[in-house]
């Protein structure tokens, strides 16, 4: 949960100072820590070296889109991202919630409003991914593209990586095949659950320990979930009230 006994930090994104100011003023009048940037480059730096509560993105930036910002930005972290525009058109705003985004709010902006999404959205935030994760003895970083194990790097394929990214958000969750499928290739992948098989197979072989069969547990004929710490490989199963992130996982895969 976020520690309300400090000011929640915000990364602010925007090419515009003008609405650099104006976004500065309302939220630490409300009590937020702000942190500036201008650049895509730099957002994505300063968020991998300090991880706030949340990040406010304008979607049009002078080297970049804040589409592609919440893309990457979701390949290592849970933190609340809100997308603002000057423009309210739905193909932007689909394609902005299907990078990742949380919120998508349209300037001029109310500022009573916006405080009260800033706010919601840190109540539901229930975890603060940072880009470094050790799990299963390994140190997976995730702003790097880069697993090591006792200091040596686990090579792994663009789809292997997807693949574990994709684990390590939801690790301790249970994530069916089609979850899987449809947050590493897209939805219109969803039925090709033999070539993912191969793909976590090599995953799987790669991330094993010599003592160990590694942190990736199968359950057949259902999905996979990625273990903090992988422990004895028998009657492993999903922690109490563990609950999957897709509405998939409701159903056998």
């Amino acid at each position: 949960m976020v520690d309300r006994r400090h000011h929640p930090s915000v990364l602010l994104c925007d090419s515009e100072l003008q609405s650099i100011r104006a976004l500065k003023v309302v939220l630490r009048a409300a009590g937020f820590a702000v942190t500036t940037t201008q650049t895509a480059s730099e957002v994505l730096t300063r968020a991998a070296l300090h991880v706030p509560d949340l990040a406010i993105i304008e979607m049009d930036l002078v080297d970049s889109s804040g589409t592609e910002v919440c893309r990457r930005l979701r390949e290592w972290s849970s933190m609340p991202l809100i997308i603002v525009s000057h423009v309210a058109e739905e193909d932007r705003i689909v394609d902005a919630f299907s990078a990742g985004a949380d919120d998508y709010i349209t300037k001029p902006f109310m500022p009573r409003e916006l405080v009260a999404r800033l706010q919601a959205h840190l109540r539901r935030a229930t975890t603060r991914s940072g880009p470094v994760i050790a799990c299963g003895g390994m140190r997976i970083d995730l702003a790097a593209h880069a697993v090591h194990r006792e200091g040596r790097e686990i090579r792994l394929t663009p789809t292997e990586y997807k693949l574990l990214s994709t684990l390590v958000r939801s690790r301790g969750r249970l994530l069916t095949h089609d979850a899987l499928l449809r947050q590493a290739w897209g939805a219109a992948h969803t039925e090709d659950r033999q070539t993912l098989r191969a793909h976590m197979a090599n995953l799987r072989r790669k991330l094993a320990a010599p003592s160990s069969s590694g942190p990736i547990r199968t359950y057949p004929g259902v999905g996979y979930l990625l273990e903090d710490d992988p422990g004895p490989t028998s009657a492993r199963r999903p922690a109490v009230g563990a609950r999957p992130t897709d509405p998939s996982l409701l159903r056998a895969a």
